[in-house]
């Protein structure tokens, strides 16, 4: 069961590493556009600013997630040298249940604020609805809040296997 969520898991990790480098070469070519236009020609795309901005974004997100698949996120590592394995893999746990419920809320509040966008009609560049650039912020943190509860699976399979270890070698 696991490995199948795990395989789901790689195929979304292809999905946004090609998406990230589409995007972010896409926002370079941009960007260098509006330079060339302005400095050569003194004028610009009128939506190539906020393109920008909205590509910024969507890049810092799916790096986010990138970052949660590969464990890349800031942590704080102080406790865990004095503590055993199993203790480790507790406060390793813990934590990726702690980011897990934090993603899920910050899933749901994105999932609001979308929804009041839509209920608002408000538009950025070019008469493009806002909600739809800023749609990435639910599905983001929604793949953090899975990528956290795949971690929490393994964490607590370590765990068991851990303790199942040390039960056998304690009956030998």
């Amino acid at each position: 069961m696991m490995d199948r969520w795990e395989r789901v898991d790689e195929i979304i990790d292809r999905v946004e590493q090609i998406l990230l480098v589409a995007l972010l070469s896409f926002m370079i070519l941009i960007a260098f556009f509006q330079i060339v236009l302005r400095n050569i020609f003194a004028t610009g795309l009128t939506w190539g600013d906020p393109l920008v901005r909205n590509l910024v974004l969507w890049i810092g997100f799916i790096g986010a997630t990138l970052a949660t698949r590969e464990g890349k996120h800031i942590s704080i590592d102080v406790v865990s040298r004095w503590l055993s394995p199993r203790g480790k893999n507790f406060v390793t746990l813990m934590t990726h249940l702690f980011s897990f419920l934090v993603c899920c809320l910050l899933t749901y509040a994105a999932s609001k604020f979308i929804k009041n966008e839509i209920q608002m009609g408000s538009v950025t560049f070019s008469g493009i609805p806002s909600w739809i650039p800023e749609i990435i912020l639910p599905i983001t943190f929604g793949l953090m809040a899975f990528r956290f509860g795949l971690r929490s699976l393994k964490s607590l399979s370590m765990i068991m296997k851990i303790g199942t270890t040390r039960d056998q070698k304690g009956m030998t």
